[in-house]
């Protein structure tokens, strides 16, 4: 068998999750991968209420900030609703159907939102 030169150690039960670019521990990555912008820079405004039993969110998606400044931002977009919400893969989730608000608030914090969905 021929071992691939990509592969390697891809968790260590000492450091958990391993960079696959410097192979450092990802809590210690020092590369380029752990500060890649997720988002495409054009920031959507929509509203899900499927497979969340009924429960209705507003979605922030294409918002080009490294992950922290989005959580940042997650966390701002809340307090202004006066909501919960979370932040995952790049996407802002905020509890209940508060789309114009956040639209709102996302054009005062200099972004340009776009209404997506119906």
């Amino acid at each position: 068998m021929k071992r691939s030169s990509s592969g390697g150690l891809v968790y260590s039960t000492e450091s958990g999750r391993m960079c696959p670019d410097c192979r450092q521990p990802v809590a210690a990555c020092a590369c380029s991968a752990a500060a890649r912008v997720v988002g495409d820079g054009v920031v959507r405004v929509s509203r899900q209420s499927k497979g969340r039993g009924g429960k209705t969110v507003t979605l922030v998606k294409g918002v080009a900030l490294d992950p922290v400044a989005l959580a940042l931002l997650g966390k701002q977009l809340r307090t202004a609703c006066g909501s919960g919400g979370t932040v995952k893969d790049g996407v802002i989730e905020v509890q209940g159907d508060h789309c114009e608000l956040v639209m709102d608030t996302l054009t005062r914090l200099g972004h340009a939102p776009k209404r997506a969905g119906g």
